[in-house]
């Protein structure tokens, strides 16, 4: 098994809604360049995109993905375009401070993604977003769509309440009370069990995970044990979930959906433990112009689990999206034509 790639290299970067550590892949559009690591993506370069990770996470959970939609793909695959990629830690989440509002909420996520986009100055960007980071990324959508030229998905956490082991942990541990007690009792387990249970409730295959990506959770599990603030992190990002899953009204994560008028394609594992797989067929009616892909045999974290796959689709989905943009455009019509609204695309590994 050869050896992963190391994390990509970031930055502090200081906006409106606070600080942000952003980890950046400069495109490599010759397949003979060697990449520069430190490169940040500039103007003029790609097609930018931006990718949001999930509750618990970091932009390290798209490292590989990363590296690979930042290179050409092999032929013969579809020739999507090769992207200048930023991931950001959220507030409270990897490297990123705290909010200096300390407020976790959806719509805060929002704010700071937006802001992000807005002080790069390259937009519209193909906005990519996991589980929690779905969720945010739904909500940019929806409310910028002038900053958006594709979303991606991958297990958005949106909002579903038929009962499920891992999502009723979520809702426990965001009571008042029982959810910092079970933080500060979980400290208390060495690192390499909590990883080993984590990544055990991520993937579908376990072991798929390279051992060297495994010490590097753990390292990562060790460091945030020290920050001081990843519970607060934590249960108020957690209760942000709750009270998402909760709402009713014009002002759901769903009607957000339905307001998304950028091409947008969907991806679930068959295996996920925390998002219902079955929320698939919502995402294919929800969304304006939806492509929805279920992957067997694979669970929340597609993109760690299977970037290759993931990569392989995302392509096709670019490829076919800047056609679809490109006649419109000749057309002078309105609309994203990349594909039928419910269109639901089951892709075996």
């Amino acid at each position: 098994m050869a050896g992963p790639i190391p994390p990509w290299p970031g930055d502090f970067v200081t906006l409106e809604t606070g600080q942000l550590f952003v980890r950046m892949a400069a495109a490599v559009p010759d397949p003979g360049a060697v990449p520069d690591p430190g490169a940040r993506p500039g103007p003029g370069s790609a097609e930018p995109a931006v990718f949001v990770h999930g509750l618990g996470g970091s932009a390290r959970n798209w490292t590989d993905l990363m590296d690979l939609l930042s290179h050409p793909g092999p032929p013969p695959g579809p020739a999507g375009p090769v992207l200048d990629c930023e991931a950001p830690d959220l507030p409270g989440f990897g490297h990123s401070p705290v909010p200096v509002s300390h407020d976790y909420s959806i719509r805060a996520h929002a704010q700071a993604v937006i802001a992000l986009i807005d002080e790069g100055g390259r937009w519209p960007v193909h906005l990519v977003g996991n589980s929690l980071g779905g969720a945010v990324c739904t909500r940019v959508a929806a409310r910028r769509p002038d900053l958006i030229r594709t979303l991606t998905l991958v297990s958005p956490a949106l909002p579903d309440l038929r009962p499920r082991i891992g999502p009723l942990r979520v809702a426990a541990a965001s009571l008042p009370g029982l959810g910092p007690w079970a933080l500060r009792h979980l400290e208390t387990v060495p690192a390499e069990r909590r990883t080993a249970q984590t990544i055990r409730e991520l993937y579908g295959d376990p072991s798929l995970l390279h051992p060297d990506r495994f010490r590097e959770e753990v390292e990562e599990v060790i460091r945030r044990d020290g920050v001081g603030y990843q519970a607060e992190a934590l249960l108020g990002s957690a209760r942000a979930i709750v009270a998402e899953y909760l709402r009713w009204g014009p002002a759901t994560l769903w009607r957000d959906a339905a307001r998304v008028t950028a091409p947008t394609l969907v991806i679930h594992g068959s295996e996920d433990r925390l998002v219902n797989p079955a929320t698939a067929g919502r995402a294919a009616r929800a969304f304006h112009s939806a492509r929805v892909v279920v992957l067997p045999k694979v669970g929340h974290v597609a993109m760690m689990e299977r970037p290759d796959e993931v990569a392989r689709i995302m392509r096709l989905f670019l490829a076919q999206a800047g056609d679809g943009q490109a006649a419109t455009r000749a057309s002078g019509m309105p609309g994203h034509p990349t594909a039928g609204p419910g269109e639901l695309n089951q892709v075996s590994s």
